[in-house]
């Protein structure tokens, strides 16, 4: 059988580089009802929240996920250092106004210029945020094709185990068939035997037996009960081999599987049947907390 259902619980990281900026990307998740994203990123790049979102809505259908942008900039060749040629060329104008006004040397160097306040001043380029964007989202896609592998192997683990868990299920099913005809022969044995005793030495009517054997095998009968467990069981294994997400689906089936067997069990007063539909409702109840973890 080929396995491709996932796990809502995962992780995946992944580094990569926007020219000289450093990105870092990881993702985390645990399970929950429905897909809850959070994105946490440094305040100067929230613009790119949402994309980033879109980027996690494509590849995750459930759970709740938590994404973590590192963005180190420390090795990034995004400084400026300029020239204000204005106020660089009036320190040069009044310097040469002095030297003719009072003989001094006109020994004057660029070194001797930069001291002068606002001649030099730092500016931080522009980050361009669209290509920012693109290549957090790359970084964030290869994060996600981690986090992928890594829910496809606890998916492995989840889907033998509720095959393993089916397939007990169809056994406890066939041991309710072979129990529930004995159950209406036990309660013919014991009708007649309670007529006797009533009625003590007179004959019993036969077909009056009859009558109440057939009612209590209407009452008791279990095959609609039995068809509809299998043709779940069918399903839940139909869906092991989908390529969707199922976790929600297999959920209302173990909810079917959970009230046929409550039916069945309402069914049988027999020790034997009740022991059967113990353990039926047992295997079911380990479907359900598996499919819990199912995306």
């Amino acid at each position: 059988m080929s396995i491709v259902i996932k796990s809502m619980t995962g992780y995946g990281n992944a580094k990569g580089l926007s020219g000289m900026i450093e990105i870092s990307v990881e993702v985390k998740s645990v399970n929950s009802r429905y897909l809850d994203c959070g994105i946490k990123i440094p305040r100067v790049y929230i613009a790119l929240e949402e994309l980033l979102k879109s980027v996690v809505q494509k590849s995750i259908s459930r759970g709740k996920v938590d994404v973590f942008v590192t963005i180190d900039t420390s090795k990034a060749d995004d400084v400026q250092i300029k020239v204000n040629m204005p106020i660089a060329g009036a320190y040069v104008e009044a310097l040469r106004s002095l030297t003719d006004q009072y003989g001094l040397s006109p020994d004057l160097s660029a070194m001797d210029l930069t001291r002068f306040p606002e001649v030099l001043h730092a500016d931080k380029r522009e980050t361009d945020i669209g290509k920012m964007g693109a290549d957090v989202c790359a970084v964030l896609e290869e994060a996600l094709a981690g986090f992928d592998k890594m829910r496809l192997r606890e998916g492995e683990k989840l889907s033998r185990s509720i095959s393993e868990r089916l397939e007990e299920i169809e056994r406890l099913t066939e041991q309710t068939e072979k129990i529930s005809p004995r159950t209406l022969v036990e309660y013919r044995k014991k009708l007649e035997a309670r007529m006797s005793e009533i009625l003590q030495n007179a004959d019993i009517d036969e077909s009056r037996i009859l009558v109440e054997a057939a009612i209590f095998a209407d009452r008791t009968a279990i095959d609609e009960e039995t068809v509809r467990l299998r043709s779940h069981i069918a399903q839940l294994r139909e869906m092991l081999r989908g390529s969707e997400p199922v976790g929600r689906k297999i959920d209302f089936l173990v909810q079917e599987l959970n009230r046929e067997a409550n039916t069945i069990g309402s069914k049988g007063n027999d020790a034997e049947m009740a022991k059967v539909i113990i353990d039926l409702k047992a295997e079911i109840e380990k479907i359900r907390e598996q499919a819990q973890n199912v995306e």
